[in-house]
C-alpha cells in the first residue's frame, strides 16, 4: 500500500456521510454519554453551518436531559444579558438580549444563528422546572471595565458601602478607561497596577459569600455568582493587559487558563442551583482541541481543550468543525467592518484538502478509534479567527496538528457559508468572487 494514500483511506474508511438532518447527530451524541464537558469547535468565526450544526448538537443535547449551560466564547457580562433573556428573566425580546455584543467583532455571537438558538432556548425553558433551565455564560476576560462596573452596580444593591469599598479597589484602573492603554502604563511603571486593588476586592466577595447568598435563594445564587465572576475577570483582565507589554508572560496562555477555570466554575454553579453541572461550549477549534497535538505546544502554548482534558479527562469530548472553500464573515483588519470573504481551497498539505479529496463532501468523522491511527500524523490545519488575510494565508491561518489527537471527532463541510451580522454593513450581499484569486 502506497503509504502517502493511508491517511486519505482512513478518511474513507471511518467517514460517515451527512444527511442534513438530526440523524447526523447520533454517533457524536452517543459519544458525549457521559461526558460532562462537551466542546465543540470551529474552523471560523463566521461559518453559517458551523454555528448552525453547533447549535442542533446542543438542541438534541438539551432535549436529552441533563445539559446545564452552554459556555461561549464571549465576555462574561455580554452573555449574562443574553443568559437572564434565555432564563425567562428581564424585558428583552431575542434580539435586544444580543445587544450588549459591541465589542469588535460583534458579528460572532450578534448573527442570525445565534438569534434563531436563544429563541429558541427561550420557548424550550419555559417548559422546565426553573432549577432545570439552561443557561448561557461567557467565558472570555476582554471586559475589564464592563466587569468591574458590574462588581460596583451588584454592591450598589446590597451594600452601598462596599460599593464605595469596590470603587476604591479599582480606582487605579480608572482615567483612560481604555484596557491596553491601561496595560502599557502598568507595565511600563507610568501607571500603578490595580493587581492588589483587584484582588482585595475578588478576596472581599467571597468572604461575604454566605452573607450574600442567605437573601433569596435561587436568584441570590445568579447574583452573586455573576459578581464574583465579573471580580475575577478583574482580576484576570488586568493580568492580562498588563502581559501584553510584559514578553515574559504568554498571553494566550493567561487567557485559556481563564477559560478553563470559568468553565469548571460554570459546572460548580449548576450543581450548587441544583441543576445539571453538563456544559456544552462554543469556541474556535485553536481553543477547542488540545494543543499538545499542535505545533503551538512546543512555543509552550496550552489552551482550553488541555486543560478540560487533563482536569476531567474521559469527562471531556473535543469535537472540532472543518471546511474546505467557501465563504466567511471576516474583517481584513480589525475594528473594520464585516465582510463575505472568499475562503481560498486548502493547501494541498493539509487535513481539509484530504478531507475534500474523499470526495464525500459533507461527513462526520470519528477519531477515538484504532482505525483512526494514520491521522495522528501531523498535517497542516487553517484556522481563520476574526480576520481573514489570504495574501499571507500559509502564514497567517495554517499550523500544523495530529487531528486524532486533537479531536475525539471531527465534522467537515466541503463547501460553506458565511454567516450573517443582525445588522450587516453596507455591501454585505455583494460576497467576494471566487474567481478573484486562482
Amino acid at each position: 500500500m502506497c503509504p502517502q494514500l493511508t491517511p486519505f483511506l482512513a478518511v474513507r474508511l471511518l467517514a460517515r456521510r451527512l444527511n442534513d438532518n438530526d440523524s447526523d447527530y447520533e454517533e457524536v451524541l452517543a459519544l458525549a454519554e457521559g461526558r460532562n464537558f462537551i466542546l465543540l469547535g470551529e474552523a471560523t468565526h463566521g461559518t453559517r453551518e458551523f454555528y448552525r450544526m453547533r447549535a442542533d448538537i446542543t438542541r438534541l443535547l438539551i432535549m436529552r436531559g441533563e445539559v446545564g449551560a452552554i459556555a461561549i466564547e464571549g465576555d462574561w457580562p455580554d452573555v449574562w444579558r443574553v443568559n437572564r433573556f434565555v432564563l425567562g428573566e428581564g424585558s428583552d425580546v431575542a434580539e435586544s438580549a444580543l445587544d450588549d455584543f459591541q465589542r469588535f467583532p460583534a458579528w460572532m455571537w450578534r448573527n442570525r444563528e445565534m438569534l434563531a438558538f436563544v429563541a429558541w432556548l427561550r420557548a424550550h425553558n419555559t417548559t422546565l422546572p426553573v432549577a432545570a433551565r439552561v443557561g448561557i455564560y461567557g467565558l472570555d476576560l476582554y471586559s475589564l471595565y464592563r466587569s468591574a462596573d458590574a462588581v460596583i452596580r451588584y454592591l450598589e444593591q446590597i451594600d452601598p458601602d462596599q460599593a464605595e469599598l469596590a470603587r476604591a479597589h479599582y480606582a487605579a484602573l480608572d482615567h483612560v478607561r481604555e484596557p491596553q492603554t491601561y496595560g502599557y502604563e502598568a507595565a511600563t511603571g507610568q501607571r500603578r497596577s490595580a493587581r492588589d486593588g483587584a484582588i482585595a476586592q475578588l478576596l472581599k466577595l467571597r468572604e461575604d459569600e454566605a452573607e450574600h447568598l442567605s437573601r433569596d435563594g435561587l436568584s441570590a445564587m445568579d447574583a452573586f455568582f455573576f459578581a464574583e465572576r465579573n471580580a475575577q475577570v478583574v482580576v484576570n483582565a488586568e493580568h492580562y493587559y498588563r502581559a501584553m507589554f510584559e514578553r515574559r508572560i504568554n498571553t494566550w496562555n493567561l487567557r485559556d487558563a481563564h477559560m478553563a477555570q470559568t468553565l469548571f466554575a460554570i459546572s460548580r454553579h449548576r450543581l450548587r442551583q441544583g441543576g445539571a453541572g453538563r456544559v456544552v461550549v462554543w469556541a474556535h477549534n485553536s481553543h477547542v482541541g488540545d494543543a499538545r497535538a499542535t505545533e503551538t505546544h512546543t512555543h509552550g502554548e496550552w489552551n482550553l481543550g488541555q486543560l478540560v482534558r487533563q482536569e476531567a479527562g474521559a469527562d471531556a469530548l473535543l469535537v472540532g468543525f472543518t471546511t474546505y472553500t467557501g465563504h466567511v464573515c471576516a474583517a481584513s483588519a480589525w475594528d473594520a467592518a464585516a465582510e463575505q470573504k472568499w475562503v481560498r481551497p486548502a493547501l494541498r498539505d493539509s487535513c481539509e484538502a484530504l478531507f475534500h479529496a474523499s470526495g464525500l463532501d459533507r461527513f462526520y468523522l470519528p477519531l477515538d478509534t484504532p482505525s483512526a491511527a494514520e491521522l495522528r500524523m501531523p498535517m497542516l490545519q487553517r484556522a481563520i479567527g476574526v480576520l481573514y488575510l489570504p495574501e499571507s494565508e500559509r502564514a497567517s491561518h495554517y499550523f500544523t496538528a495530529a487531528v486524532a489527537n486533537q479531536f475525539d471527532a471531527i465534522f467537515h463541510v466541503d463547501e460553506t457559508s458565511a454567516v450573517e451580522p443582525l445588522a450587516p454593513p453596507l455591501g454585505w450581499h455583494q460576497p467576494e468572487a471566487t474567481q478573484t484569486l486562482a
